[in-house]
């Protein structure tokens, strides 16, 4: 997928500042824009950001609702595959971040050495990460429990998405995210992590052991229902093999909108501490 003159700007801009950038990437759910208010954040601490696109993304929420056909069959190799392409016309190799599904893109893109470091939020388990908590399950569960979502875009009700992201909010703020964030996410995708350790050939596998991993902390909300501790600690025991500095913090009393709700900025300056101790 060729970039789109939207990631091109970004792009151009991140090489005329001369400053390291940062790539942000989503996860199923929502779309490049829900990294707005972080972006504007680390643009003003002199952090360039690039929100890169799923392929075919639409612009907008609303375009997106009205479209969600378009947001099928994505898969993870896909997306971790344009994000490369995006990151190639950097000059300068980028800081990675990611949330949920983007939060093991993130990693995928880290153990192909193309991160200078990277953070994982709530991040999509891998081939090798064992635990399956009831509760992921439950969240998981309106796309998984029909194999012909495959191949279609899953779009989640009220009731999923306060479970599954906004457990630890109250209702009106957890109404008002799911109105402004909320999307179809491609079936897939989900399927590609749910299956990745009885498949082999899944494209939900990590380099942890590539020497040019760089550093990387992952990041877990404490009431997380869609990815519990249980499976960030098992991506961070498998990571933390690794030759470079592996750290794991857990965010107390935060689900799994943690990126998106009214504690955006407590996750978003964590991240970029992390980052800048080693850029």
């Amino acid at each position: 997928m060729a970039m789109t003159e939207r990631e091109s700007g970004q792009v151009d801009r991140a090489n005329n500042s001369g400053q390291t950038p940062v790539v942000l990437i989503h996860g199923l759910w929502v779309l490049p824009s829900s990294w707005d208010r972080w972006a504007k954040l680390y643009d003003d601490a002199g952090y360039p950001t690039l929100t890169p696109d799923w392929p075919d993304d639409p612009e907008t929420v609303q375009e997106a609702r009205a479209h969600p056909e378009v947001l099928a069959g994505k898969t993870l190799g896909m997306v971790a595959d344009h994000t490369a392409e995006v990151i190639a016309a950097l000059d300068k190799k980028p800081a990675v971040m990611g949330h949920s599904t983007g939060g093991l893109l993130a990693q995928i893109i880290a153990g192909r050495g193309l991160s200078a470091a990277t953070v994982a939020i709530d991040p999509g388990p891998f081939r090798g990460v064992l635990p399956l908590p009831i509760a992921s399950l439950r969240s998981a569960a309106p796309v998984l429990r029909n194999p012909f979502n495959r191949g279609k875009a899953v779009t989640l009700t009220p009731e999923q998405f306060k479970y599954g992201w906004a457990n630890a909010l109250d209702d009106e703020e957890a109404k008002r995210l799911y109105e402004e964030f909320h999307v179809a996410a491609p079936g897939v995708a989900l399927m590609q992590m749910a299956n990745a350790n009885v498949n082999p050939w899944t494209e939900a596998k990590v380099d942890t052991k590539n020497p040019d991993r760089g550093p990387l902390l992952i990041m877990d909300g404490e009431k997380d229902h869609t990815v519990p501790w249980a499976i960030a600690n098992a991506s961070y025991k498998r990571q933390k093999r690794n030759p470079g500095v592996t750290e794991i913090k857990q965010m107390p009393n935060r689900g799994h909108a943690l990126t998106i709700d009214d504690g955006w900025q407590e996750v978003a300056q964590t991240a970029l501490d992390f980052v800048k101790r080693f850029t």
